[in-house]
């Protein structure tokens, strides 16, 4: 049996493509809207935290403390922006638009329409993670340098937030069920993955927890370790983790949306 050829890729790809241009068509058309919570939600953080409570909180690991939540708050903002966009945004274009069933009517494949969410889904991720590294660069609160390396990260952090977002949507009886992972998945990574304090401050058991079953604790590492320029001995636990879990979940969620759409 011959595998995939060059012209099936090539194929595959661009189908993949489209279901993303398409949706980012629609985003263009409300993009003032869309663009303006990237950037009030990390001032909030940054003016209430930050600086607020940050004015009674000696220096974290050698930096102030508004220096120290600044990259947690931006990989929770790629996190929210990319598991929210493939939660809530697929299953509306999925049940509610009939937009899947107008895209399987064309030669555009299950596996190119949900690998093409998981591309916006990243997609919507890097745009926050830009606009709260130009805060950051206003505010003197990052290392511009950092950033540049950052960005990158940020997109392969999208890319594994939307694709387990993508499992939950397919797997979501109705959009009102969403809200589970939201509050019980998403919520306690906001709160105990390193954004707001360092895990260390945290029972032994309950730091193998966040390093074992909390995505985000691995990309606030690896991105405070870039802004900060502190040290991170697990950087490579931290990679491995974003790059299997992408690959694995992208699958998993492929093959539930093939379950509950392909009869």
């Amino acid at each position: 049996m011959k595998g995939p050829g060059f012209e099936d890729i090539a194929t595959f790809f661009t189908g993949t493509v489209r279901v993303w241009l398409r949706n980012a068509l629609v985003f263009q058309k409300n993009i003032r809207v869309n663009l303006i919570p990237p950037f009030i939600e990390p001032l909030l953080y940054l003016g209430a935290i930050g600086f607020g409570i940050g004015a009674y909180i000696t220096d974290i690991e050698g930096v102030s403390y508004v220096r120290f939540i600044a990259p947690g708050i931006l990989a929770a903002s790629v996190m929210n922006a990319s598991f929210f966009e493939c939660a809530y945004g697929t299953y509306v274009r999925m049940y509610y638009q009939k937009t899947f069933d107008a895209l399987l009517a064309t030669p555009i494949t299950i596996q190119e329409v949900i690998l093409g969410e998981i591309l916006w889904g990243a997609t919507r991720g890097f745009i926050s993670a830009l606009s709260i590294s130009i805060i950051l660069l206003l505010l003197n609160l990052a290392s511009p340098v950092g950033l540049l390396i950052a960005l990158p990260l940020s997109f392969l952090a999208g890319l594994l937030f939307s694709s387990i977002a993508a499992c939950f949507s397919a797997l979501s009886p109705s959009i009102d069920t969403i809200s589970y992972p939201a509050t019980l998945f998403i919520a306690p990574m906001f709160l105990f993955s390193g954004t707001f304090f360092p895990l260390s401050l945290l029972p032994w058991f309950v730091q193998g927890l966040a390093l074992i079953f909390l995505p985000l604790t691995h990309v606030v590492a690896l991105i405070r370790g870039l802004l900060t320029g502190g040290p991170n001995p697990f950087w490579i636990l931290n990679i491995s983790w974003i790059v299997l879990g992408t690959m694995v979940f992208s699958f998993l969620a492929i093959r539930l949306f093939e379950r509950r759409l392909i009869v």
